[in-house]
C-alpha cells in the first residue's frame, strides 16, 4: 500500500463527498479508490468510512486519520516546493476560497499572480463564510478572501479549532442599489442627494437612496445562509423596514444580469459593481441611512508554515501596485 496515495484518496472523498466523483478526481476507478481505503482500514486497525451504499461521512477514527492525511499531503506539498524552488522558478498550487462577491477581485488576484509568477497554478472556488474558514482550519485551502469582520468577532471569543487567522486587508465594500435607469426616480426619499455621474460608456452612478426606499422595490437579494445577506438583512432592520425579495441566489451572475431584465433591482457591493460598469443600461445608487461599511481581506491560517506560493501570494496581496488595481476596480464613494 503506498501510503500517501491512500491519504490522497481519503481527502479527494471529504472534498466530494461522492466515491465515483473522488475516483473521478483521482483519476482511478472507483474500486481501486474503495480497495485502497479498506487498506487504510486494515492497516490502522479501525473502519474509517461509514458503511452505507453512498457516502454518508466518516467515523471518529476515520476523522483523525482525515486531520493526519491532510497534514501529511501538506507537507509533501512543501517539500516538493521547496526542492523545485531551489532549481528552477515558483512552482506550485494556491487553493483559494472567496466568498461569492468578492469573486471579480479574487479573479484579478490570480490573474495578477501568474503574471508574476507563471508557475503558480491558482486554483478559485466560490464558497460560503464557514466553508472558508473550515477550508482554512483543516488545510484544504491557503487562502480566503472574505468577510474580515467575522475573524475579528471569533477572535474575540473562541474559534472552534482554536485556530487564528491573520487578515491581509484589501478593501472597504459600500453597498449600492443596482438597477436600470428607466427605473422612476420617484423611490428616492426627499433627503436624497444626486452624486457624480460616471462616464455616458458604461454604468450611470445615480443620486443617493435610503435602505428604507429600497426596500419596496422588486429586490434580487442573496440567498438567507450568505454573509452578504444577513449584512443586507441587518441594514434594512437598522432602517425599520421589512424586506421580501422577489428573487433569490448564491449566484453573483444571477445577481447582477437580473437587474437587466428591467423590472428587478439588485443590491450590490461595490466590488461586484465594478465588476458591471460596462453595461451602459445600469445605474448603482449609493445605499444609505444607515451607511454600512464592510471590510474585505484575504485571511491565512497565521500558525501553519506557509508554502513559497502562499508566500508569494501573501506579499502581492499587501503590494502597493496590486491595492491601487483593487482601488481601481472596485465603486466606493466618500
Amino acid at each position: 500500500m503506498n501510503l500517501l496515495v491512500s491519504m490522497r484518496y481519503l481527502v479527494a472523498l471529504d472534498d466530494h463527498k461522492h466515491f465515483a466523483r473522488a475516483a473521478q478526481a483521482c483519476f482511478v476507478t472507483q474500486p481501486a479508490l474503495s480497495n485502497a481505503l479498506r487498506a487504510l482500514e486494515t492497516e490502522f486497525g479501525a473502519a474509517i468510512v461509514k458503511r452505507s451504499r453512498t457516502f454518508v461521512g466518516f467515523t471518529a477514527e476515520g476523522e483523525r486519520l482525515l486531520a493526519s492525511a491532510r497534514l501529511m499531503l501538506r507537507e509533501e506539498a512543501l517539500l516538493k516546493q521547496d526542492l523545485s524552488n531551489e532549481t528552477g522558478q515558483l512552482q506550485g498550487k494556491l487553493h483559494i476560497g472567496v466568498v461569492p462577491t468578492a469573486e471579480a477581485m479574487a479573479a484579478r488576484f490570480a490573474a495578477q499572480l501568474h503574471v508574476l509568477h507563471p508557475g503558480v497554478t491558482s486554483v478559485v472556488r466560490a464558497m460560503s463564510s464557514p466553508e472558508i474558514e473550515a477550508g482554512l482550519d483543516n488545510l484544504s485551502l491557503d487562502m480566503g478572501l472574505g468577510f474580515t469582520d467575522r475573524v475579528q468577532r471569533s477572535s474575540e471569543g473562541s474559534r472552534p479549532t482554536g485556530l487564528a487567522l491573520r487578515v491581509l486587508p484589501q478593501y472597504t465594500e459600500q453597498y449600492f442599489l443596482v438597477r436600470r435607469k428607466t427605473e422612476p426616480e420617484a423611490a428616492t426619499t426627499g433627503a436624497d442627494k444626486p452624486a457624480a455621474g460616471h462616464a455616458d460608456q458604461g454604468l450611470q452612478l445615480g443620486p443617493e437612496i435610503s435602505w428604507a426606499a429600497a426596500a419596496a422595490l422588486p429586490l434580487c437579494l442573496m440567498t438567507p445562509e450568505m454573509h452578504n445577506r444577513r449584512i443586507v438583512d441587518a441594514a434594512f432592520s437598522q432602517a425599520g423596514a421589512s424586506v421580501q425579495a422577489v428573487l433569490e441566489t448564491n449566484s453573483i451572475l444571477t445577481l447582477a444580469l437580473s437587474t437587466l431584465a428591467g423590472r428587478v433591482c439588485a443590491v450590490m457591493p461595490g466590488a461586484l459593481v465594478g465588476a458591471v460598469r460596462a453595461y451602459r443600461e445600469l445605474q448603482a445608487c449609493p445605499l444609505v441611512n444607515p451607511d454600512i461599511r464592510t471590510p474585505i481581506g484575504f485571511m491565512v491560517l497565521s500558525s501553519a508554515r506557509p508554502s513559497r506560493t502562499l508566500e508569494a501570494a501573501m506579499h502581492l496581496a499587501q503590494d502597493k501596485d496590486w491595492l491601487d488595481i483593487v482601488a481601481s476596480h472596485h465603486l466606493f464613494i466618500e
